[in-house]
């Protein structure tokens, strides 16, 4: 039966590159995770301590993958069901950085500018031997990524009222509803919605 355990950022950051040590490979984390939840700050912090220990690691944000606003927008700017089918490119994400870097060395940091609604005109990058690409954004679950590990900075309703600004509220229903039709079992499922006071959810033999 799993409870949740109260830690720290710290912390969790510890328990996730205790995890990439271990791997003598390439390594995709997923930090999945609302942008009230400020998962590319925490995946910041991932990368960091990765840099810390020796290990060569860099973060991709969802936002530098999306598709272009004409494609985005096409039924309106605030269109729940384009937010949650049309807004990012997932498909573009897994061939040119998982994909990318399991296959080829290499990645793509960056593919769509979000704010000039231009090609971000990224330079490919070679990754060195035992790199790691920390993913992260929101809704990435059910999307074949394929990630080594998994990172969910849980939110409840309330607490994403409270940290999305008024001109994004139209997205919580998505991310409502891309939770409940995408259930799944990351490797780190946490509740964040306080996020100086976090709780990791732990299996009772798997305490420590």
């Amino acid at each position: 039966m799993p409870r949740f355990l109260p830690t720290t950022r710290h912390g969790l950051v510890d328990r996730v590159i205790r995890h990439v040590l271990t791997t003598h490979t390439y390594t995709v984390i997923a930090i999945d995770g609302a942008d009230a939840a400020e998962p590319v700050a925490f995946a910041d912090r991932v990368a960091a301590a990765l840099h810390d220990t020796g290990r060569s690691a860099a973060v991709v944000s969802v936002h530098d993958y999306v598709r272009p606003a004409a494609l985005r927008m096409e039924f309106g700017r605030t269109d729940e069901m384009s937010y949650r089918t049309a807004w990012f490119d997932f498909a573009a994400l897994r061939r040119e950085v998982v994909d990318a870097l399991r296959d080829h060395g290499r990645w793509l940091p960056a593919l769509w500018d979000e704010a000039s609604d231009r090609s971000a005109r990224a330079t490919i990058r070679t990754a060195p031997p035992e790199t790691t690409i920390v993913i992260a954004g929101p809704m990435l679950s059910g999307r074949q990524l394929d990630a080594d590990l998994t990172v969910r900075l849980d939110m409840s309703e309330a607490a994403l009222r409270r940290g999305t600004p008024p001109e994004a509220e139209w997205t919580i229903p998505a991310l409502l509803r891309h939770d409940r039709e995408n259930p799944y079992t990351p490797t780190f499922f946490v509740r964040w919605d306080h996020s100086d006071r976090p709780a990791l959810r732990v299996d009772e033999d798997s305490v420590g």
